[in-house]
């Protein structure tokens, strides 16, 4: 359960995106903020750049707004903010992610690009921090997301909903961000289940199967965000070579300190890649 009340997502008979209508209305009335164009959910090492990208103008606590839970994790904010960018547009920033792994169930995971469909949002930037399989990744490298293997055996659909991921990471907003910067590569992210690390033999089975990144977030995100007609960008800093990858072993204080050295570097990138949005 929510750690302040029952969360109404938890209502099985509850209707989702009702209760993210109902979530956007609250964010117009806390804000005075009629429409947001753009969205963006920033996971670790990527916080830094809602400061970059525009002119904070609300901060609203997430657990105020209908549907959000309290964050579970240490060094997670648990806030929306409203930012104007420089073009005039506006920027939801999402801090306040919940994971799969919290067991919250999978409408509460996607109740935040749900909420940022409903407030007009037509672009959601995902972002992460993850473990890489390319072994010439360094801690602290930024990497487009060009695909994902989704490995939580769930999904945000319910019912008989068949929704088309064939340009799921949308390519024109991938060949946006190369103009911006020509450099960053591209993988195909894997969401594993968490929260514990995987294993070298897991590692290697995301390899054989195609991915390049291992996560434990952004998947069910970014098909609740094509369902509701949004386009994708993903991207993952790079805060550890995945385990057997890497000699040494994983631990989440590694990933916290990697996300901090690389924020102002990749902060700055995401700011200029909205700018060009």
């Amino acid at each position: 359960m929510s750690h302040t009340a029952v969360n109404p997502l938890d209502d099985e008979h509850a209707d989702p995106f009702a209760i993210a209508a109902q979530a956007a209305e609250q964010l117009r009335d806390a804000t005075g903020v009629e429409h947001h164009d753009i969205a963006l959910t920033l996971g670790s090492g990527w916080a830094k750049a809602a400061d970059l990208i525009g002119e904070t103008t609300h901060t609203i606590a997430a657990t105020d707004i209908a549907g959000f839970s309290k964050p579970a994790l240490e060094g997670h904010v648990g806030t929306l903010r409203s930012i104007l960018l420089p073009s005039g547009k506006r920027a939801l920033v999402i801090g306040a992610r919940t994971h799969y792994y919290e067991n919250h169930g999978v409408r509460r995971v996607v109740h935040s690009v749900r909420t940022a469909a409903a407030a007009g949002a037509s672009v959601m930037i995902l972002t992460n921090g993850a473990g890489g399989i390319k072994d010439h990744w360094v801690p602290g490298t930024p990497v487009l997301i060009s695909d994902h293997l989704n490995l939580t055996a769930n999904s945000p659909l319910e019912g008989a909903t068949f929704i088309d991921l064939t340009d799921l990471y949308a390519q024109r907003l991938r060949d946006l961000a190369h103009t911006v910067a020509p450099e960053l590569d591209e993988g195909v992210y894997v969401q594993f289940r968490g929260p514990h690390y995987e294993t070298p033999a897991e590692v290697q089975m995301a390899k054989a199967m195609g991915g390049h990144i291992v996560g434990m977030s952004t998947a069910l995100e970014a098909i609740a965000a094509r369902q509701a007609g949004m386009e994708v960008l993903g991207l993952s800093l790079i805060t550890n070579l995945a385990a057997g990858i890497s000699p040494e072993p994983l631990s989440h204080a590694e990933v916290i300190d990697a996300g901090k050295a690389a924020e102002p570097v990749i902060s700055a990138l995401l700011a200029r890649i909205v700018a060009q949005l």
